[in-house]
């Protein structure tokens, strides 16, 4: 179910992931997990779209396959209709920037040995997105875009001198950098304190009012997507169990799995007395 009126930028249709279950063997092959489950969702231009669900659900190997890190076993992404990623080689180019997924993890993502400026000027330069002479120009937007300043002493710095906030904008200003028409953003505040999880959050609301890129803002905070998403699914051993507008799906959730989800976090309906459905 799309937002109506918009364009649908980023499509999936029937994705299905599998890896092989270590140490289970089935009719004397190895057996194999369903990590991702004939999985459909669409997302589409300037809106924020959340995916809920809970460790193990299959959120995160689901963001990489929409991000064409790895492909599916069965299924196709599609990028403005046209198939993006299939057959493990991905696409490449501008189709390739427009889809940026930023991990939980920041500290992950950055090179340590990597200046701050030249984290953030790689994309233009691999990309050659600006000439080189608007280089340093460009840089200097990026960092101010998400909050971090641009002098010298901060450019020639290293990530590891950074508190996690920073480091969270950091990758930010770098995915930004390719100048993406949809952010994919796996736990983007897990990792934070409450006060640097909400300046991040209204950072992530001011890009993508600013820039109408869509995002798909993944997490298992039920409270967190319920404020900032306009559409939300649930997601439950590799399925979509649930879709729908937030405010109807936190008001009178249907699945067991997103009540469950509720309750832990103190978000039920006053109504809502057990996960269990009859």
């Amino acid at each position: 179910m799309a937002s109506a009126g918009r364009p649908v930028v980023l499509e999936a249709r029937s994705l299905v992931r599998e890896y092989p279950a270590r140490g289970r063997r089935r009719m004397g092959r190895a057996a194999r997990v369903r990590a991702v489950d004939e999985v459909s969702l669409s997302l589409c231009r300037g809106e924020i779209f959340g995916l809920l669900g809970c460790s193990g659900a299959g959120k995160s190997t689901l963001a990489r396959l929409l991000a064409a890190l790895e492909p599916p076993d069965r299924g196709v992404v599609l990028l403005h209709g046209r198939t993006f990623g299939v057959g493990g080689a991905g696409p490449r180019g501008a189709r390739r920037r427009a889809v940026q997924l930023v991990f939980q993890d920041p500290a992950a993502a950055l090179d340590p040995r990597q200046s701050i400026g030249a984290a953030v000027s790689e994309p233009l330069v691999v990309h050659r997105l600006v000439p080189a002479a608007r280089r340093a120009e460009a840089v200097a937007a990026l960092l101010g875009e998400v909050g971090l300043p641009a002098d010298p002493a901060f450019l020639a710095g290293r990530p590891g001198r950074l508190s996690g906030g920073e480091k969270q904008r950091l990758v930010l200003a770098r995915a930004l950098a390719c100048e993406p028409e949809v952010l994919i953003l796996d736990e983007p505040v897990a990792a934070l304190d409450a006060s640097v999880r909400g300046q991040v959050l209204n950072l992530l609301a001011g890009l993508q009012e600013r820039r109408r890129v869509a995002m798909l803002l993944i997490a298992h905070d039920v409270g967190l997507l319920g404020r900032f998403c306009e559409r939300l699914a649930v997601m439950a051993d590799g399925r979509l169990v649930e879709e729908g507008p937030s405010e109807t799906i936190l008001r009178a959730p249907r699945h067991p799995e997103t009540v469950r989800l509720l309750i832990a976090a103190g978000s039920a309906p006053a109504e809502t007395k057990s996960p269990e459905f009859p």
